[in-house]
């Protein structure tokens, strides 16, 4: 059984579904042993404490004064400190590198709300991906579950999955869609597939 730290940063639906998917069975070879969170206000908190999932905050302006690599070493320090084997990225909206990656190269996996290489890299998450995509005009996006690596969003796709755009679409109801049909959908099974090859 693979240990799993996840990391996130807001309300936790993508969390909740790997939660539902491990109990569910579709994460079968691996267990959820700890939520890290950039934010103390993060819902998806709540949601680790009420599935029994142990926590800790780090925050990298107020812990680690805006230093990356001291951020990346407290969670990286945190992660072995609970034995986790697999990192999963599920919301985390911060950017970390050093130790972290260094640590656990090819074994963090993040969720992208788009169909990489379309409307990803730096400074593209959340809402304005979908915005992205809703002005470009194109008529089906998705999600990608890769591997990280130093490139923002551009480690090796695990899966992809396709998600059609209609008329009348605005970001938020296009972040909707995508997350039901896409994201909670392909990171569980990515998650799954990176715990059953080690």
């Amino acid at each position: 059984m693979k240990k799993i730290g996840v990391l996130i940063s807001g309300g936790g639906t993508n969390l909740q579904a790997l939660i539902d998917a491990e109990k569910s069975g579709v994460i079968k070879s691996g267990k959820i042993v700890c939520v890290c969170s950039n934010s103390a206000g993060a819902y998806g908190l709540t949601r680790a404490e009420n599935a029994g999932i142990p926590t800790k905050v780090i925050r990298k302006n107020a812990d680690c004064g805006g230093d990356i690599d001291e951020f990346s070493r407290r969670i990286c320090a945190y992660m072995k400190e609970m034995d986790v084997d697999i990192i999963v990225l599920a919301g985390f909206l911060a950017i970390f590198g050093g130790e972290l990656l260094k640590e656990y190269a090819g074994k963090i996996v993040n969720i992208h709300p788009s169909l990489i290489p379309s409307f990803c890299g730096e400074g593209m998450y959340g809402l304005k991906v979908h915005e992205a995509a809703l002005d470009y005009g194109v008529k089906v996006t998705g999600a990608t579950a890769h591997l990280v690596n130093e490139v923002v969003d551009g480690g090796k796709i695990l899966l992809q999955k396709a998600v059609e755009i209609k008329d009348g679409d605005t970001p938020v109801i296009l972040q909707k869609r995508v997350m039901e049909q896409a994201e909670w959908i392909i990171l569980p099974r990515a998650v799954e597939m990176l715990c059953k090859e080690e």
